[in-house]
């Protein structure tokens, strides 16, 4: 069974995935989408996009734990995109995945992300050059949505992914039109199991360890990706894991399994990642600490607490004071 950390433009960086992989459960991350045009990206682009492939860090296409990173390319002119893939492989990415489900108009209105799922011919003249311009070992995977206004056409769509030679596919299930509201039609992936050969990833929704479970056994996918639920339950992977392992479905609730001292934890390592790295300006370092704080709301009652008391602060280090003063009162 395997848990992907869903690529989440503007969130999932090189420090997040840093952050999550060493929490442990999560078995492949996957970059933020380069948004692929008519040329072929610099060496620095492909570097700021995934250090990890970068030398001087000697991660060797992984992060620090030891999770391979796959770079994604969303765009929709073939050449390029092939062009693209390959340099990103010759400087060491471990594989390259294809973004065909982003739902933003911008994208879409350039001929990117789910607006191609209008086209399952477009979907397999990308895939087929990526994939002819790979090495045979290296992975190509897909993700895509169930499509752009319904799902008619994702039968095809998944069928043209599989035939132009992509080795697994992971779908949200929405479509575009859907956007990110729930439910997540899980249901829909269930014909997909009886034509494709190659693995199928579901996305969407799975917040908990009881959301995995239903989503299991409603979309017939083992395999998962993990946005958004993640961020607000960061062992979420962990303890999917933990569950498999134990063979039951009765889970510890998060506050239990991964206290607000451990979340305490991670956020000042998270803090200390991005000023030591110095990849991001210290005036926009609050701001990633107050995103994060965001997500965990769903989740522990002292990051709501928090959030109040720290939206107008700018300095980060005073934001990480009030972070670690905060107290879980429920387990006192």
């Amino acid at each position: 069974m395997k848990i992907i950390l869903a690529p989440m433009d503007g969130i999932t960086d090189f420090h997040v995935r840093h952050i999550l992989t060493a929490i442990g459960g999560i078995d492949l991350c996957i970059t933020e989408f380069l948004r692929v045009t008519q040329s072929v990206f610099p060496k620095r682009v492909f570097y700021k996009n995934c250090p990890e492939i970068n030398p001087e860090y000697g991660l060797g296409g992984s992060t620090a734990s030891g999770v391979p990173v796959y770079i994604q390319l969303l765009g929709c002119d073939a050449d390029f995109m092939a062009l693209n893939a390959a340099r990103a492989v010759s400087l060491g990415a471990k594989g390259i995945d294809l973004n065909f489900g982003c739902p933003a108009k911008t994208v879409n209105g350039h001929g990117g992300g789910a607006v191609l799922l209008k086209s399952p011919q477009t979907l397999y003249h990308i895939v087929h050059a990526v994939r002819q311009a790979l090495p045979a070992a290296i992975p190509l995977s897909v993700k895509m949505r169930l499509g752009y206004a319904d799902s008619l056409m994702l039968l095809e769509n998944a069928q043209a992914v599989q035939d132009a030679g992509a080795d697994f596919l992971t779908v949200h299930a929405r479509t575009r039109m859907d956007g990110y509201r729930p439910p997540a039609k899980w249901h829909a992936l269930n014909p997909l199991h009886e034509m494709l050969t190659i693995p199928l990833i579901v996305n969407g929704e799975i917040w908990s360890v009881e959301d995995y479970f239903q989503c299991r056994e409603i979309s017939r996918c083992q395999d998962i990706m993990l946005g958004r639920g993640v961020y607000a339950f960061p062992a979420l992977a962990r303890q999917i894991k933990h569950q498999l392992l134990q063979k039951t479905t009765i889970a510890l609730k998060p506050q239990v399994y991964f206290p607000w001292a451990q979340v305490q934890g991670m956020l000042a390592l998270f803090y200390q990642d991005l000023l030591l790295k110095q990849e991001v300006q210290s005036k926009h370092i609050a701001g990633r600490l107050k995103l994060w704080l965001k997500w965990l709301m769903a989740t522990y009652d002292p990051a709501a607490e928090i959030f109040t008391q720290v939206k107008q602060l700018k300095d980060p280090q005073l934001l990480m004071q009030v972070i670690h003063q905060a107290v879980d009162k429920k387990f006192l």
